[in-house]
């Protein structure tokens, strides 16, 4: 029985093109829950505001659930379009059938409106889910603020309606859908600042993570300079042994003279004068 403000939500589905941690459960029964109000608004007399309200918000969940079945993963989408075509398609049509061609008189606008505040109450009932999640997460980034603000509008509204115009079968499942929205505000102030402060964390470890990343990899560049140097000055040793002037012939010949002249005795010594005098000559 409600148009819900979830553009925010779609637009960042849309966005991202991922549906997330986002649940489709919600948007599906409540297509179901505003396709059947509407069928209520026509057989009931008087219920032209009921039609056009819940036709409006029809029209929306169908949009809703056609950009969830579009950007859902894969398997998830498969289980969605079966429950889509089993609830929305198939329920809501044999409601339809059997209420026109089997029941009769005020008794199609009570089965019809019985059908309706049961859906109603399991529409209210769907975000329960993730109000799970939430308390085991502690976080409520999966748990739009605006969908459940305006399920809690939603109910207190048509709550007062249905006092004004003694409708009972949309009175009780908006009561309960008043105090299930008051539910969900409340666990949403409660753990908006732990999800804040968790994100801030977060933050802040990656920080600490891209810091050590960068001083592991200045290490590990200075490492490969040192070698890279100390490689560069063993070449360069290596060059500078080869480059070395190898001994003359001729000094080598000048040495073993001089060793073979201290090692002559005095008798061959000048024997050995004379015969360099005689070469001279």
């Amino acid at each position: 029985m409600c148009c819900c403000c979830c553009s925010s939500t779609f637009w960042r589905v849309v966005k991202k093109r991922s549906t997330e941690n986002y649940k489709g459960v919600p948007y599906i029964t409540t297509l179901l829950s505003t396709s059947l109000w509407s069928f209520y608004g026509i057989l009931k007399p008087g219920g032209f505001l009921v039609l056009t309200v819940n036709a409006a918000g029809a029209v929306m969940q169908f949009i809703y659930v056609t950009l969830f079945l579009i950007y859902a993963p894969k398997d998830k989408k498969i289980k969605l379009m079966k429950l889509v075509a089993i609830i929305n398609v198939g329920f809501f049509g044999a409601v339809i059938a059997v209420t026109l061609l089997a029941i009769h008189g005020n008794m199609r606008l009570t089965v019809v409106g019985i059908l309706c505040a049961g859906l109603t109450v399991g529409m209210y009932a769907s975000p329960l889910a993730v109000m799970r999640t939430v308390i085991k997460t502690k976080s409520v980034e999966y748990m739009p603020f605006f969908l459940s603000f305006f399920l809690f509008l939603n109910a207190g509204v048509w709550s007062t309606y249905a006092v004004l115009v003694k409708d009972f079968y949309i009175g009780v499942p908006n009561g309960i859908g008043f105090i299930l929205g008051s539910a969900q505000l409340i666990l949403y102030l409660i753990y908006k600042n732990k999800s804040t402060a968790s994100k801030s964390e977060e933050s802040t470890e990656e920080a600490e993570e891209d810091r050590s990343a960068h001083l592991v990899k200045g290490d590990v560049e200075m490492s490969s300079y040192e070698v890279e140097d100390e490689n560069r000055l063993k070449n360069r040793t290596i060059a500078k042994g080869r480059s070395l002037p190898n001994p003359s012939v001729n000094r080598q010949h000048s040495l073993q003279k001089i060793m073979k002249t201290l090692s002559m005795s005095p008798y061959e010594l000048h024997s050995h004068e004379e015969d360099e005098y005689d070469i001279g000559r």
